[in-house]
């Protein structure tokens, strides 16, 4: 019955508001209270809220596990990253805290505390949303998954100093542990191979070497969980790996989400509070939009981290079950609004900032970080856009035909990986206005959309189209659907991938039954 009952609600809530163009996660929200609403007449077992809870723990800790393994060590020692992160969580605190004394009278050590939760923003939504987007590994999606990582050591710690569980003595010799048990991990992924075997492996490392072992010596599972995906982030199978477990870390997640909804039916008191919540949330992320100027990100990047980290955290619900018991409801409560603002913000920001640009743009420092540097095609007679596997292999067979080629990608590590290889590939990324106004392409005669998410495609499509560009723009595409719209954008030379794969495979098989038809028919002469 319980099972029965909550994938029924979760699935047709996320119809519903997917059919009004929100992402699912806020349907999921709402089926959460619909579910606590009617569970009296609907006989669900008591023990219904430990199963989500249990459920939603393994969906959070796969999610920061996939995160982890599409992120790199150097990412957090960022200025930008912790500096944000640090002034980000003292100001807000000490406004959240100061703002709870006078407006409801609390105790001064209620009210930090409760400042200091406010402060933090969802690593589960966040990490979901840049995953939806293909973005965890643009400079933004770095920054922002950056900050939420010294937020959730902080969280640790505050977690700590108030519940009284300060991490064993043992915590300290696993932490110093890890460089060593690197290389057994990866030996553990080698071994595992392509199939079932690499799921579990993925499931151990994320629930039991990560998520257990740290909870066992009083450190965050959620924390381990991270650490152990990043352990393995530079090995050769850690997006086979981050592929084989999305489907199941999507199952659970859901369970996550209508946990929120379960915490408990608000009153007029919690909505009001709630609802002031939420008012405020805009002055968190204009806080974060200027901390990231100051630390030299351009206006675009600013935004688009500021938009992604506008939003309260899960964390001020575990608190608050632990510490804070009276606090539940209208902290669930608000971090559903905000769930529910923030989605459709995240969706449209970079629609939104083209209309702003302007006047955000105004705030940018002369200097610029080194990660957002103008982009210099050179003398580049083919311009790749994307270099994942695609684009990787569209480079080395036009090498042979091309003298000069340019790639694009908006992840320093692989751009990294492809000038240690010798391939010619820059830093930008292309959904940037601001790299196409800089972008000089006289010996250009071919562009390739290789990037995986077709809104890019069609987007740099328009902006090549846009700035005036007529020779050929070649991309693959998923669906015909997707087809059409590639076409509308200015796209030339469109090709169906699993189709193309199809008519691959006749064309070998043509030419290796041709070859041995030969001897035969010599024979027979």
């Amino acid at each position: 019955m319980f099972e029965i009952i909550c994938l029924s609600f979760a699935f047709f809530f996320g119809l519903a508001v997917r059919l009004i163009g929100l992402p699912p996660l806020v349907g999921f929200l709402a089926a959460g209270f619909a579910v606590n609403a009617a569970a009296p007449g609907l006989g669900l077992p008591e023990e219904t809220a430990e199963i989500l809870d249990h459920v939603s723990h393994i969906g959070v800790l796969l999610l920061l596990f996939s995160v982890g393994l599409k992120l790199r060590l150097g990412q957090l020692a960022q200025p930008q990253v912790f500096g944000t992160a640090l002034i980000h969580s003292g100001i807000t605190t000490a406004v959240f805290g100061f703002g709870l004394v006078v407006a409801l009278g609390l105790a001064w050590p209620t009210a930090l505390l409760l400042g200091v939760v406010l402060s933090f923003s969802s690593t589960v939504f966040s990490a979901k949303v840049l995953e939806a987007k293909r973005d965890i590994g643009a400079f933004y999606g770095r920054t922002a998954i950056g900050i939420l990582v010294v937020q959730d050591i902080i969280a640790l710690a505050v977690l700590a100093l108030y519940s009284g569980q300060a991490p064993s003595p043992w915590a300290l010799a696993v932490l110093a542990t890890l460089p060593l048990v690197r290389p057994v991990l990866h030996r553990l992924l080698d071994v595992a191979g392509h199939d079932e075997l690499i799921v579990l492996a993925g499931m151990l490392l994320a629930l039991v070497l990560g998520g257990a072992e740290f909870e066992a010596v009083g450190l965050s599972a959620e924390l381990g969980a991270l650490i152990m995906g990043l352990l393995l982030s530079t090995h050769p199978r850690a997006k086979e790996l981050s592929d084989a477990l999305w489907g199941l870390k999507e199952i659970f997640l859901v369970g996550f989400f209508l946990q929120i909804g379960m915490s408990g039916l608000p009153g007029l008191g919690d909505m009001m509070i709630a609802l002031a919540l939420v008012l405020i949330l805009p002055l968190k992320g204009a806080l974060f939009f200027l901390l990231l100027i100051l630390f030299r990100l351009r206006a675009r990047t600013a935004f688009l981290t500021a938009a992604n980290l506008t939003v309260y955290s899960e964390f001020s619900l575990i608190v608050a079950a632990r510490v804070l018991p009276d606090w539940l409801v209208p902290l669930a409560l608000a971090l559903s609004l905000s769930f529910l603002l923030a989605a459709p913000l995240d969706r449209l920001a970079d629609r939104i900032f083209e209309k702003i640009e302007p006047r955000l743009q105004r705030f940018e420092t002369r200097r610029v970080h080194r990660d957002e540097l103008p982009t210099d095609l050179g003398a580049a007679q083919v311009l790749i856009l994307g270099m994942g596997r695609t684009g990787t292999a569209a480079y080395d067979e036009l090498a042979g035909h091309f003298a000069r080629i340019a790639g694009i990608d908006a992840d320093t590590y692989r751009v990294a990986g492809h000038a240690a290889a010798g391939r010619n590939v820059l830093l930008a990324d292309v959904e940037d206005a601001g790299f196409w106004r800089g972008l000089r392409m006289s010996n250009v005669e071919g562009v390739i959309l290789a990037m995986d998410n077709v809104a890019a495609k069609i987007s740099a499509a328009r902006a090549l189209r846009a700035k005036g560009f007529t020779g050929p723009i070649i991309a693959h595409a998923l669906y015909e659907e997707h087809v059409l719209l590639l076409k509308a954008a200015g796209a030339t030379h469109i090709y169906q991938t699993m189709n193309q794969a199809g008519i691959g495979l006749a064309e070998q098989a043509e030419r290796a039954i041709e070859h041995d038809r030969r001897p035969a028919a010599f024979i027979a002469v």
